[in-house]
């Protein structure tokens, strides 16, 4: 079942479209607070955004640029404000589709639709993992803290899906070493030692010391 967030603040709208989504087998949420878009964007881990342009406090320009920063999922532009420029920008800043209100249900079923189909035909993983503020995108192999990125390798990436899966539970070496063998990540003790090192300098980076801790003799945990 596919997931979509809401984000419009016109409850009626909300309503009808959710009511709509949820009739063709969706699972649809709304943001609550629209001080803290991306930690429910983030907690809810949508498929599809259907996002208004007006909205309390930031404008739906800033919240798809904030997206973008952390995930490649679906955009899609709800608002009266359908005017030429306001498309382009939307599209400038990462939207795939612009759709102008008032709009017919049946059609915005049938964008929704071919958005959903042309994404994860292919089964492309967007699922994205969140642990203490820090989001781990599988999709395109990124961890992010408050909209800043950092580019994973292969086995780094692993690495922090693993632990990211056993949060607040301590994982062996031997375990990670493992599981990465299983995935054909050919990795040694050494090996895991310098990439969990590489991925404790790309947090630091990011602002974010201690994130993975090291149990003496038992393995890592975050």
């Amino acid at each position: 079942m596919y997931k979509i967030l809401i984000i419009e603040d016109d409850e009626i709208i909300v309503q009808i479209v959710k009511r709509h989504l949820e009739s063709w087998g969706y699972e649809v949420f709304q943001i609550e607070d629209f001080t803290h878009v991306i930690q429910e964007f983030v907690q809810k881990d949508p498929q599809l955004v259907l996002l208004d342009l007006k909205l309390p406090f930031f404008n739906g320009f800033h919240w798809c640029e904030e997206i973008r920063k952390i995930s490649q999922v679906p955009v899609m532009f709800l608002s009266s404000a359908a005017d030429n420029m306001n498309m382009v920008m939307a599209m400038s800043r990462g939207a795939d589709d612009f759709i102008a209100k008032p709009f017919d249900l049946d059609v915005l079923t049938a964008k929704v639709q071919a958005v959903l189909r042309r994404t994860y035909a292919f089964g492309q993983n967007n699922s994205l993992l969140e642990r203490g503020g820090v989001v781990l995108n599988p999709g395109n192999g990124t961890i992010s803290v408050n909209g800043k990125l950092a580019d994973l390798t292969k086995n780094e990436l692993k690495i922090l899906q693993i632990l990211f899966e056993h949060q607040g539970h301590v994982v062996s070496r031997e375990s990670i070493m493992t599981k990465l063998w299983e995935s054909d990540s050919f990795v040694d003790d050494n090996t895991l030692t310098v990439n969990i090192t590489r991925i404790r300098r790309k947090l630091e980076g990011l602002g974010v010391e201690n994130f993975i801790i090291t149990k003496k003799g038992l393995g890592y945990m975050v």
